[in-house]
C-alpha cells in the first residue's frame, strides 16, 4: 500500500471497532484494546483476549486492521499481548451500563489474582447475578456456559425472564 496523509488519530479510530461476539461494547469498553501508537510510521494496535483461545480474536484483528485502513491509515500491525491477563475488572463503567441495556447481566469484582497457578476450585461455582430487565438479586444459573465460553446463563427467579452473565473472570 502507499503511504498518504492522515489527520485521523488512531486510537479514535481503533477504540470505535466493536466487539464481535457483544456487539453493543466497543474493544475500548470491554478493555480489550490495550495500546494504540504509531512506531515508525505504522500503526501499532495491541489487543488482549478476554481468555486464553479465545475465538474472537481473529475477528477483532481484521475489524481493527479494516477501521484503520478505511481511515487511511496504509501500515497497521495488531499484535496480541498476554500479559497480564485480562480482567473482567477492565470493562469500563460505560462498557457495564451497554451490557445491563442489552439485557446482559455486567460481571462483580473479579477474584483476586495472586502470583503463581490459580487454584483449581471443584464444587459448583457461587456467581450471583442482578436480572437486567427487572433488577431482582433472586436469580439462578441455569449453565455454566451460554453462547460464549465468557457468559452463563441464568434465569430471574421474579420476573423469570432468562439472561446471560459475562462472568467474573
Amino acid at each position: 500500500m502507499t503511504a498518504m496523509t492522515v489527520t485521523t488519530d488512531p486510537r479514535a479510530v481503533a477504540e470505535t471497532v466493536t466487539d464481535p461476539e457483544l456487539p453493543m461494547l466497543t474493544l475500548a469498553d470491554l478493555g480489550v484494546l490495550r495500546d494504540v501508537r504509531v512506531e515508525d510510521g505504522t500503526v501499532v494496535v495491541e489487543i488482549t483476549p478476554t481468555y486464553s483461545g479465545c475465538p474472537a480474536m481473529g475477528t477483532m484483528r481484521a475489524d481493527l486492521l479494516h477501521a484503520l485502513h478505511r481511515a487511511g491509515f496504509a501500515d497497521v500491525d495488531v499484535r496480541t499481548v498476554l500479559a497480564p491477563a485480562w480482567s473482567t475488572d477492565w470493562i469500563s463503567e460505560g462498557g457495564r451500563r451497554k451490557l445491563a441495556a442489552g439485557g446482559i447481566a455486567p460481571p462483580g469484582t473479579a477474584p483476586v489474582r495472586t502470583a503463581g497457578p490459580v487454584p483449581l476450585q471443584l464444587g459448583p461455582t457461587r456467581r450471583t447475578a442482578a436480572c437486567p430487565v427487572c433488577g431482582s438479586p433472586d436469580t439462578e444459573e441455569l449453565s455454566e456456559f451460554s453462547a460464549t465460553a465468557c457468559k452463563a446463563l441464568r434465569r430471574c427467579t421474579s420476573c423469570r425472564e432468562p439472561f446471560e452473565h459475562v462472568k467474573e473472570i
